[in-house]
């Protein structure tokens, strides 16, 4: 794995449309251009999506993991120089499991693998984990489209 595209948060946000609370990848720490990237997490106690989901026993919903993923996918993709000015969207996430709840206090590693990608269309499998221990995994599809047209910009 190739260490030449490491970012954090501020380059991020650069590559990413999404904002707080909706920002889910605190820093990419590997990546393999066109093929894999690897990213993580920090889920705290003041997170906004906790604050409404299971306020007794707060846990991070499990679909944003999956979106944690798309996300860090989304880096990967939209890297190419063919792709300035493009955004990635999710359309469906045909497979996906949930082995192990996460909580605050948990920095969450994630991988994203390219398995098909195509000018408007790709897809991706990704994993979640805790140190060693794999939380959570899925496969999703994805479009790509032109920013300007999806965010008016």
């Amino acid at each position: 794995m190739s260490n030449k595209l490491l970012l954090d948060i501020h380059a991020i946000m650069k590559q990413l449309p999404h904002r707080y609370p909706f920002l889910l990848v605190d820093r990419v720490t590997g990546f393999t251009p066109g093929v894999e990237i690897h990213g993580i997490k920090n889920f705290t106690a003041n997170e906004a999506i906790l604050l409404g989901h299971s306020p007794s026993s707060p846990v991070v919903p499990p679909g944003i993991l999956l979106e944690a993923v798309t996300q860090l996918g989304a880096i990967l993709v939209l890297e190419r120089p063919q792709m300035e000015g493009k955004i990635a969207m999710i359309l469906q996430i045909p497979a996906a499991h949930i082995h192990r709840l996460v909580v605050p206090g948990d920095t969450v590693r994630f991988t994203a693998r390219v398995l098909k990608l195509r000018e408007t269309l790709g897809e991706l499998r990704g994993e979640a984990y805790i140190g060693n221990e794999l939380v959570a995994e899925g496969q999703m599809r994805f479009a790509i489209a032109a920013r300007a047209a999806i965010l008016g910009e």
